[in-house]
């Protein structure tokens, strides 16, 4: 059994860790609010959106922008990973570079080029000798549009001087602050939604201004920017919220350590006290002897 010492300094350190984890919660909290009011002002955007350029794409006729045709031949894949730069936040980063590598396997390791957004993602595959495109790193405190802006703008020029073919993002999608679900889309080309064949007839005959071309060559830079900074939006949230939980966890578990500890120190010091009352009747008894 430790002495009360080494026991003593024990519960100091779990107390120390206690404060820390409970103070890491309490930020983590207060950035999921703000991060989820701005999410969820993003998808109505984000998914109007989606369907404007889906409405735009006349099915009977080929694409009229590269952004929108799939290739024939598919030799190099760009993958967009979003990880976090900082740990702490339970498996938060480690699932989603389990999904990227599952994902990546499929194909030759030389035809693979990732844009990694967060340190962790890029830590990782730049030690396991993948070719990194494009890095971003230490931007989550400071986020803003132009951000997933110069993001979405490297890879469709990536994309559109045949550096890759296509486009695959991996991120997680918050659901709540205790779910957050991986999530594996294609980027480029972009792929319209599927027509509901229920649509109104009313809207067959609809008339733009300026002509369809015109219009999705202005909102597909516009969808593209709009996409990318969705994924840095999800992902900061489900972040937040897996690392307010992982903290959560460890303020409980310090706790009950903390209580565990003190009961060994309370049994030690019983048991000291216990000895030392034996060797003074013991040294007693001997002198009276």
């Amino acid at each position: 059994m430790a002495n009360l010492k080494e026991i003593r300094s024990r519960i100091k350190s779990v107390k120390s860790i206690q404060k820390v984890t409970k103070a890491m919660k309490m930020v983590a909290a207060a950035k999921l609010r703000k991060s989820q009011e701005n999410m969820e002002r993003a998808r109505p955007y984000s998914e109007r959106l989606s369907n404007l350029i889906s409405d735009l794409v006349d099915e009977k006729n080929k694409p009229t922008s590269e952004l929108l045709t799939s290739r024939k031949v598919v030799s190099n894949i760009g993958f967009i990973i979003v990880t976090a730069d900082r740990g702490l936040a339970g498996s938060f980063n480690t699932n989603i570079i389990k999904k990227a590598e599952q994902e990546i396997k499929q194909y030759n390791k030389e035809n693979i080029k990732l844009f990694c957004i967060g340190k962790k993602g890029y830590e990782y595959f730049s030690k396991q000798g993948y070719t990194i495109e494009k890095y971003y790193v230490d931007f989550w405190n400071n986020l803003t549009f132009s951000i997933a802006s110069e993001i979405s703008n490297d890879i469709m020029d990536c994309f559109l001087n045949h550096s890759i073919d296509k486009a695959q993002v991996i991120y997680n999608y918050f659901k709540n602050v205790a779910t957050q679900q991986i999530q594996f889309e294609t980027f480029l080309p972009i792929q319209p939604l599927e027509q509901s064949s229920n649509k109104n007839v009313a809207y067959a005959d609809v008339l733009y201004e300026p002509s369809e071309e015109e219009l999705l060559t202005l909102l597909i830079p516009k969808h593209l920017n709009t996409q990318v900074w969705k994924y840095i939006l999800e992902s900061f949230a489900s972040e937040q919220g897996s690392r307010m939980i992982a903290m959560e966890n460890a303020t409980e578990n310090a706790g009950d350590m903390i209580s565990d500890l003190t009961l060994e120190f309370n049994k030690a010091r019983q048991t000291a006290i216990t000895t030392e009352m034996l060797e003074i009747v013991g040294g007693a008894e001997a002198l009276s002897n």
